[in-house]
């Protein structure tokens, strides 16, 4: 059975305990007990604590379990001094700032979360007497090499990591947990005013719309391979179209209906190719060896030696037909299909419109 781990959030919230029955109270606890906002009890170790003044210093060690997490191992850090009544929550070096509007954090303040800010409050209520307060620093040494890693730069968090976590448990190898991390991005292009954006399979992808064809940066958004929660996510943020924008092995997907294109999960590359080249006249020959292609780049050299390199804007309006009857026609949707080398291969009469309107300069 895979292990589960503590998020950033309840790790902060622990070591804030427990520097603050440090400081208010001169106990030193190895292990401090938390309670979730699910009302379940997490036991967290401290690895360290020290008392320097009028100040406490407590450091847990971030545990992912078994979730191949890029936080996994970093030190969380609370310092806590005592001030005028309340919590305070700073944050310190490695926790990024928030510079964009559109994230649960307002802009100019530390990349900590509501549920995490409210974890680090409840963990010391019963600590502070009436009419006193302390003043907590959370702090992960490391945590500024580590964002790079993660989608913060791309969300205007820069500096460090956030501090995240819904129920303060890490559950392993967890789809839904990366489908969500993914869903701010359009919070933010909304934000920027923006109700027309582009979900793109990856980074590749970003950077090809944003520096060779000048999509308006703050728009463009990467969905992974979860195509279909994604256009789910922009019908509930209120976008009125999309942009399909990604290699051509994957988006090809769409066309037959595949809204989750994991390879291992849904293909149908080759049959979707090799039928849309069947409709436009290929001879059988062709079609069998599309069939017998070990990839989609394989699959478009065939096409392109054998004439048949147009098919690609047909599948690109079928795959934003799919789209929008995946929404039910509540967002208009375009597609556009690159080769590795970031040409576009195929793209439809709704892309040009949609692109026109988004300020696509450098339309065909």
């Amino acid at each position: 059975m895979l292990k589960t781990g503590i998020t950033t959030g309840a790790s902060a919230a622990a070591a804030a305990r427990a520097a603050a029955l440090l400081l208010l109270r001169g106990e030193t606890n190895k292990n401090i007990t938390i309670v979730n906002p699910e009302g379940n009890l997490l036991e967290v170790p401290v690895e360290s604590l020290e008392l320097d003044g009028s100040c406490a210093r407590a450091v847990v060690i971030k545990q992912g379990g078994d979730d191949p997490d890029v936080t996994s191992g970093l030190p969380v850090v609370a310092e806590v001094a005592v001030c005028a009544g309340g919590v305070h929550i700073m944050g310190g070096r490695g926790v990024g700032v928030v510079t964009r509007p559109g994230l649960q954090a307002p802009v100019g303040s530390p990349a900590i979360n509501p549920v995490p800010r409210k974890m680090i409050v409840d963990a010391l209520d019963d600590l502070i007497r009436p009419g006193s307060g302390v003043e907590v620093t959370i702090s992960v040494p490391g945590g500024e090499e580590v964002a790079l890693k993660t989608l913060n730069p791309r969300l205007g968090i820069v500096g460090g990591i956030s501090i995240l976590g819904t129920t303060g448990i890490v559950r392993p190898m967890s789809e839904e947990a990366f489908k969500k991390s993914l869903a701010p991005q359009v919070d933010l292009a909304v934000a920027a005013g923006y109700r027309k954006v582009v979900l793109t399979p990856g980074r590749i992808g970003f950077r090809t719309a944003v520096e060779r064809y000048g999509l308006p940066r703050e728009a463009v958004v990467e969905m992974s391979n979860f195509v279909g929660y994604m256009l789910d996510v922009c019908v509930d943020r209120g976008i009125e179209a999309v942009l399909l924008w990604g290699h051509h092995g994957k988006l090809v997907k769409v066309a037959a209906g595949i809204f989750h294109t994991h390879n291992r999960l849904a293909d149908g590359r080759m049959e979707t190719l090799a039928a849309f080249a069947g409709l436009y006249g290929a001879p059988a020959g062709l079609i069998s060896k599309i069939m017998a292609a070990g990839s989609a780049e394989e699959a478009l050299g065939l096409l392109k030696e054998s004439g048949f390199a147009g098919i690609f804007n047909a599948i690109a309006a079928r795959a934003s037909t799919r789209a929008e009857a995946y929404t039910r026609t509540r967002l208009k949707a375009g597609t556009v299909l690159l080769g590795l080398d970031g040409t576009i291969l195929g793209m439809d009469e709704s892309t040009r419109l949609i692109g026109r309107e988004m300020g696509w300069q450098k339309l065909l």
